[in-house]
């Protein structure tokens, strides 16, 4: 299991409002996130047209690129 090191944000009352992870750590939680939903949209599509894997990959690029800023 991924092992995260968080540092806890605390407002005046020292109630959490926020945590704060290595770059590195948070990079990974995204490349986890991208790969489970990529699979999960791949097994929702099993009737869809088959891609080549440049295609493939085009196809992926492209989805990121309209997510960017979101």
């Amino acid at each position: 299991m991924l092992e995260i090191h968080k540092n806890y944000i605390v407002d005046e009352n020292q109630n959490p409002i926020a945590v704060q992870i290595p770059i590195a750590e948070f990079e990974k939680i995204e490349e986890i996130l991208e790969d489970y939903f990529l699979g999960k949209m791949m097994a929702d599509e099993e009737d869809a047209e088959i891609l080549s894997k440049s295609e493939a990959l085009k196809y992926y690029q492209g989805l990121k690129e309209s997510n960017v800023g979101c």
